[in-house]
């Protein structure tokens, strides 16, 4: 079979695994009619996996990874990557060898299962991806692409739902537009303000990497439905902080930011430096294998304030959190504005545009290349329409949690 009818027989796979499926169940159900006279003299065979006695699934390992692997380097866009999710979707030995083959955003630039939205963005040339603000639900979409496409079969990577309180604002994060519970499988992080909107911490649902958080660390849980389920984790992280400084007096000119990333340490952008990479879901999400999960169980959350995490040890080596600061924009005469470089990706001025560098120490021996290198950028390009560019160490759920923090009202700092 040719490589391109493998590829099409691939894209098929999703609808045509459900009609098989359909069709051992009718057959089985025939079976059981025309042969229900017959008493058996033992205990029926357990149903196997449809999916694992197909022709698929016996392939040889070196043939099946040749073939993965041209479907990895041929599809690396969306919608068209979906094939290498549905290659990983086929059987437990599909999985395993595309979990082999597909790499990181850092090494590769492309986003492809769930968990690469927690990894860091590549190194070079930034991911671009843009949000649709809804302002009537007061929810936030973040795409994968350069600009909206006409037909909206844009990929939705994360979603936001903006809840206001009386002391503080939260934006909910999701894996999916319609549920924004956080008792969902979905649940990926949280925003969440002061009562001026000058402060901003990030949570995530999960530790940055593999590791265990101290047992003496300080936890809350809050209960949110009767049956707790052990596969769903949900337990908020701190991972981050979001300072808006004040301008009561609007004297300095645009808005002012520092974020610091406590999860990320400083020396991940020195010289052979690298970033925390988690490389799976929780159970209940590694079960998905897929950019859209659906599962909607209910849960425990549990707040978590890690002291390794909001207060990290910086006299430790390499303990020291990542601080990124706004780029300072030059004023135009001309223009009488504010105005930054934003390489064509901005087109309309707004006081929510901002660049991010990170602010080192020259004791840190970053380059002085390193520190002009722009991490993340977001600005307006349409009504309701921004664009959002990150790069490492900055993984996406991170550079879309900072630039929520600029949808929310400031008063006080601008």
């Amino acid at each position: 079979m040719s490589f391109k009818g493998i590829v099409r027989e691939l894209r098929e796979m999703k609808d045509g695994i459900g009609s098989m499926s359909r069709r051992v169940g009718e057959r089985k159900h025939w079976r059981s009619r025309t042969l229900s006279h017959i008493a058996p003299d033992m205990a029926p065979t357990p149903p196997t996996n449809v999916i694992q006695q197909g022709q698929w699934a016996n392939l040889p390992p070196e043939l099946l990874q040749d073939i993965i692997q041209r479907v990895e380097e041929s599809e690396t866009s969306w919608p068209a990557r979906a094939v290498v999710v549905f290659c990983g979707s086929v059987c437990k030995s599909w999985r395993g060898i595309t979990r082999d083959i597909v790499k990181t955003p850092e090494q590769c630039g492309r986003l492809t299962f769930p968990i690469s939205l927690k990894q860091p963005g590549p190194r070079q040339s930034p991911i671009q991806c843009f949000i649709r603000r809804d302002r009537e639900t007061s929810t936030y979409y973040l795409y994968y692409g350069l600009v909206p496409s006409e037909g909206e079969k844009d990929k939705l990577l994360l979603a936001a739902k903006r809840i206001r309180r009386a002391t503080s604002t939260v934006f909910v994060i999701s894996l999916v537009s319609d549920d924004f519970s956080r008792a969902s499988s979905t649940y990926v992080g949280k925003l969440r303000s002061n009562f001026l909107g000058t402060k901003f911490t990030v949570y995530d649902s999960q530790l940055p990497c593999d590791a265990v958080p101290p047992p003496n660390n300080r936890s809350s849980q809050r209960f949110h439905s009767k049956q707790v389920s052990p596969r769903v984790p949900a337990c908020n992280y701190s991972v981050g902080t979001i300072s808006y400084e004040l301008n009561i007096l609007r004297t300095r000119g645009p808005r002012r930011m520092h974020c610091a990333m406590h999860s990320i340490p400083v020396s991940s952008i020195q010289d052979g430096g690298t970033a925390p990479t988690p490389t799976s879901f929780p159970q209940a999400y590694d079960k998905q294998f897929a950019l859209s999960p659906s599962s909607k169980e209910k849960d425990l959350i549990r707040e978590f304030s890690s002291t390794a995490l909001s207060e990290p040890n910086v006299s430790a080596p390499g303990a020291e959190p990542l601080v990124l600061k706004n780029k300072s924009p030059r004023w135009h005469e001309q223009l009488q504005c504010w105005c930054l470089n934003f390489r064509g990706r901005v087109t309309v001025a707004s006081v929510k545009n901002f660049q991010l560098v990170a602010a080192v120490d020259p004791s840190h021996n970053v380059s002085a290349e390193e520190q002009e290198r722009v991490i993340l950028q977001f600005g307006k390009i349409g009504k309701d329409i921004f664009t959002l560019d990150y790069c490492y160490p900055l993984s996406c759920f991170q550079a879309f949690a900072i630039c929520l923090s600029s949808f929310d009202t400031k008063p006080a700092c601008e």
